[in-house]
């Protein structure tokens, strides 16, 4: 039998109110661990341990709407962590994801594709995607969303920034579509060991994707110095990580947001407000896509 699996990078405070809304929303185990290698004695019986950042697993069979599950959860308890779906792979998984999962295109040029499967259209753009246990197929509103609206752009030469790679779906398809050169970043090192993969299987050049951890030297040496930004992760995230982003882009850039809910955009459109004016340039299945254009000067804040 397959499983999904939700983990949650959460504070001490949180750990208590999210276990109980997982074991709630469907999980039939939720673990804990410390995500600061930060050794404590064994607690006691009944007693939890308070890692300074404490790590909630929970495991969902495969069929559940972890969406749902995901927008069911109070904003405020998720604003705070950094949330990640996984699919934990066994073999009858592999094999119906392989006969379940079909090319699918997105605007004029580009189709995704599975790596074990001949391209549709062999003249198109095509992207041969193997996402492995890293999120992130095209098969999410959020980013078929953000694939349609790259389809869209003209990214001849730009340089790009996928904050929250996952399988690096988006940085691989802005290249794949003339980006002269990307940067994928996400905090969980498995995601990035995928991108690297999708990245060579696309016959994509080493130079041309730099993939990082937060906060690592090469997203240091790309402050100010993107055309696109792009973060499909989730609304708290994005609204806490708002200067790292806008940090990442260039006077006159753009900024595209996806991964939150229709209910959560005028939020997350206000926050940024100050220093760029985001739209709604996207809907589907009550999930938006935001954009808009960094002004003049405001990177350097």
């Amino acid at each position: 039998m397959s499983w999904l699996q939700l983990r949650l990078d959460t504070h001490p405070a949180q750990v208590e109110a999210l276990e109980e809304l997982m074991l709630d929303s469907g999980s039939v185990a939720v673990t804990m661990e410390d995500n600061a290698d930060q050794p404590v004695l064994e607690p006691a019986v009944g007693e939890t341990p308070l890692w300074q950042q404490t790590r909630l697993t929970g495991l969902y069979p495969a069929d559940t709407d972890m969406k749902a599950v995901l927008a069911g959860f109070p904003q405020e308890l998720l604003a705070g962590c950094s949330a990640r779906v996984e699919i934990l792979e066994d073999k009858d998984w592999e094999r119906e994801w392989m006969e379940h999962y079909h090319p699918m295109r997105f605007g004029e040029r580009l189709w995704v594709c599975p790596s074990w499967q001949e391209p549709p259209e062999p003249d198109a753009v095509n992207l041969l995607l193997d996402p492995g246990l890293a999120f992130g197929t095209g098969t999410h509103p959020t980013t078929a969303l953000c694939l349609t609206a790259l389809d869209g752009d003209d990214l001849e030469n730009k340089a790009i920034v996928d904050y929250g790679c996952g399988s690096g779906i988006l940085a691989v398809a802005a290249l794949k579509l003339g980006a002269a050169r990307a940067l994928g970043v996400d905090n969980d090192p498995q995601a990035l060991v995928a991108t690297r993969d999708n990245a060579g299987r696309n016959a994509i050049a080493d130079d041309a994707l730099v993939t990082a951890l937060p906060g690592a030297a090469p997203v240091t040496a790309w402050q100010g110095e993107a055309d696109l930004v792009v973060a499909n992760i989730l609304a708290g995230p994005l609204i806490e990580l708002s200067d790292t982003l806008l940090a990442l882009a260039r006077p006159g850039a753009t900024l595209m947001l996806s991964g939150l809910l229709r209910t959560q955009a005028d939020v997350t459109c206000a926050h940024y407000a100050p220093r760029i004016d985001l739209h709604i340039a996207g809907e589907q299945d009550g999930w938006v896509c935001l954009r808009g254009t960094l002004k003049e000067a405001d990177n350097a804040r």
